[in-house]
């Protein structure tokens, strides 16, 4: 078959199939063949593709306005979207500056907690500490805070890369993640960068709740995220969410903040918050940081699509959607049985090494050896693989590297929080297959080299 011509580029010379058509949790190509949306796109679409109610809300906005800048007008959609994101935020967050997606909702919070240190004077703060591995935006400031090599070391002359800490994997240093010193030892290595590197220069703490791709769906073990938001406050840093994978219901609360009840001072939300059915992204925060950055001048950033009403409207319909069918306990309950599943596979499958996550945000790690966590060998790219695998069997799931992005492969597994009990026996069957195949793959490959 001749290869279609295409004036497009991509990260990659990969060629997929033409999309047709996509509802619920499938998608068709232009040829009839269904996929499974096992990933909700980038973990996404989290209510489902082709949601009649939202695209009816886009259309009843289209023919109002598509578009209202925000230094000329405020707009209905703006502002009920943004009420309603207070109204789920934590409690105090009740202000809301909206972007196009999850890399400019962390630039945003970066550039508001800056502007809002030097309303107070404290012009020395300008650091941001993050973990590693991590990933929070391909902008060059999101991705300064990103601990991930292969993405970040290519850019490291044009940017000033902020300082990091471990991520909690509890798992790969044979730590108890159910014990609180476990959380403790690893929330206090931020106290200990906070110190090293002067607290009058740190600005921020900026963290994942529950890990994204960067990591594998890394949840923090007992007493983590209650241990770091006390050792911000103590240092007067600023402590700033990343929730652009975790919120909208993915792990089983609106915000993944919820299971611990946490108070941070900004939260970034995209991906799921409009559920890809438009670009939009959000950025919550607390009142007093606002006021600070507004009385010194105005905040110094924005973007021409921020607020922009049609992207509004869409994203409160989606809301109003996740609120109408208990998606976030949907989310909760089909996580709980979806991870049951791949615990069975993993206890069928010795190349599986870990199964993690909370609700629908789930993830497996090969390894080599579960016993030593030994990851497979990185030149069998086992993560793009096991992709491939799955594609063809009309199965779409996710993966990256979780140890520091060059080994550790990862499959990430997170459909859409529609997802019910048969689409969880498909997803099942598929992974089955799939590892059958690829665990004989890999045994070959590693017979070869041996």
């Amino acid at each position: 078959m001749t290869e279609r011509p295409s004036h497009l580029f991509y990260q990659g010379r990969q060629r997929r199939p033409v999309l047709d058509q996509a509802r619920g949790v499938y998608l068709w190509d232009v040829d009839g063949k269904r996929y499974l949306d096992g990933s909700s796109g980038a973990m996404v679409c989290n209510i489902g593709h082709s949601n009649e109610r939202v695209l009816e809300a886009m259309r009843r906005q289209m023919e109002k306005s598509t578009f209202g800048y925000r230094l000329h007008f405020e707009t209905e959609a703006s502002e009920r979207l943004a009420a309603k994101t207070a109204e789920l935020a934590p409690e105090g967050l009740n202000r809301v500056f909206f972007v196009s997606g999850g890399s400019e909702a962390v630039e945003s919070a970066m550039k508001l907690a800056r502007q809002h240190a030097l309303a107070k004077g404290e012009d020395s703060r300008w650091k941001v500490i993050a973990r590693r591995p991590s990933y929070h935006g391909c902008t060059l400031g999101a991705l300064a805070a990103t601990g991930y090599t292969p993405l970040t070391e290519p850019f490291s002359p044009m940017m000033r890369e902020m300082p990091k800490i471990p991520a909690p994997r509890a798992y790969l240093d044979g730590l108890d993640p159910t014990d609180e010193a476990t959380g403790h030892h690893y929330a206090d290595m931020l106290e200990e960068a906070i110190l090293a590197e002067g607290p009058d220069s740190v600005l921020a703490f900026l963290v994942e709740p529950v890990g994204g791709a960067a990591t594998g769906a890394l949840v923090p073990p007992r007493g983590y995220m209650d241990r770091i938001h006390e050792i911000c406050r103590r240092h007067g840093v600023l402590l700033i969410l990343d929730e652009v994978m975790t919120g909208a219901g993915r792990t089983g609360r609106f915000l993944a903040a919820d299971h611990w009840g946490l108070s941070p001072d900004i939260v970034v939300m995209s991906k799921g918050y409009a559920a890809g059915y438009v670009p939009l992204g959000a950025m919550a925060v607390c009142d007093d940081l606002v006021e600070a950055v507004l009385d010194a001048g105005g905040f110094l950033h924005g973007f021409t699509y921020a607020g922009n009403p049609l992207a509004c409207a869409a994203g409160a319909a989606v809301i109003d959607e996740i609120e109408r069918q208990g998606l976030v306990e949907n989310a909760a309950l089909m996580g709980e049985e979806l991870k049951a599943r791949l615990d069975r596979l993993m206890a069928r499958y010795p190349v599986i090494g870990d199964v993690r996550g909370k609700g629908l945000l789930l993830a497996f790690e090969f390894m080599a050896d579960p016993e030593t966590k030994a990851p497979l060998p990185a030149e069998l790219n086992a993560h793009q693989r096991f992709v491939e695998m799955a594609y063809e069997r009309g199965l779409i799931v996710y993966s990256r590297r979780s140890r520091d992005g060059v080994a550790g492969d990862h499959i990430m597994v997170c459909p859409p929080l529609i997802a019910g009990k048969t689409h969880l026996d498909e997803i099942e069957e598929i992974l089955d297959a799939t590892l059958a195949q690829f665990t004989e793959t890999v045994r070959g490959a590693l017979a070869r080299t041996a």
